[in-house]
């Protein structure tokens, strides 16, 4: 069934919501990688509320009018729990619905063919608009399934084992993961967490360099992000797991690269 028919302009009229709703709203996000289920099954999404998270995808905005990505619904059982092992995360298994967004521009090199045009060498710049491309409509998603009562989770383990999961999903050159995403009916209950100083995050005109004392500021608005165990957080730790030489961003780079070469989507250095 297709979501894709056009609308009444007017129909906009009736969309408006106060600031503190729009607030409201945005305040209830949480990332949520505990699902109930039924039986040890997962509740799928039922039809019509798939139909419109998968449409709000759809209608995100895109470079060019190109939309330079593809989402490749998990439904078989088999193919969620391969996934769930690859990326390190298991509640790809459990989810209501769970996705992979990719970055795509073997559709736009296959439509330009069939025009009898070449497509041109731009794999730096695919990345750059195919990958933004793949983020907004998995963001649509998922704030269309949380309007719907649903939560969800951006997965980036897509990484961990790239090259397996591009043959698992059977992505053709020009296609490359950005991330897995999952959204069902929350089993946790997540706490609110914090964000940056607004300050330190929006720059007016120009960037400004933030001075020792308000990073350190920051790190402390953070750190119960990062608490375990009733413990205290430590959030520069937590970056360091992550950023820090060594650590699984650098672990997960060669394998970003030879992937993108493999698939076309690696530019000249």
């Amino acid at each position: 069934m297709s979501e894709l028919s056009a609308s009444d302009p007017q129909a906009a009229s009736g969309r408006q919501q106060t600031a503190e709703q729009v607030r409201e709203f945005f305040a209830g996000h949480r990332t949520v990688r505990q699902y109930r289920t039924e039986g040890g099954q997962p509740i799928p999404l039922p039809q019509d509320h798939l139909d419109a998270v998968l449409y709000a995808a759809q209608r995100a905005p895109t470079h060019s009018t190109s939309q330079l990505y593809s989402v490749v619904q998990l439904s078989d059982p088999a193919v969620r729990a391969r996934m769930a092992e690859l990326t390190g995360n298991a509640h790809i298994a459990a989810a209501g619905a769970a996705f992979v967004l990719c970055a795509d521009i073997h559709r736009t090199a296959q439509i330009l063919r069939l025009d009898g045009v070449e497509p041109g060498a731009w794999p730096d710049v695919a990345n750059h608009f195919a990958v933004g491309d793949a983020v907004m409509a998995g963001q649509n998603l998922l704030t269309a399934a949380e309007m719907l009562g649903y939560q969800g989770c951006w997965i980036g383990g897509v990484l961990n084992h790239l090259a397996e999961i591009v043959e698992l999903l059977e992505l053709p050159a020009g296609v490359l993961p950005f991330s897995a995403l999952t959204v069902g009916l929350s089993d946790e209950d997540t706490p609110y967490r914090p964000r940056l100083e607004r300050e330190t995050v929006v720059h007016q005109d120009r960037y400004r360099l933030p001075d020792e004392a308000e990073l350190r500021r920051n790190i402390e608005q953070m750190n119960p992000i990062a608490a375990r165990g009733g413990q205290p957080g430590d959030w520069a730790r937590l970056l360091k797991m992550y950023w820090g030489a060594g650590g699984a961003m650098e672990q997960r780079e060669a394998g970003l690269s030879a992937v993108k070469e493999r698939q076309g989507l690696q530019g000249s250095r």
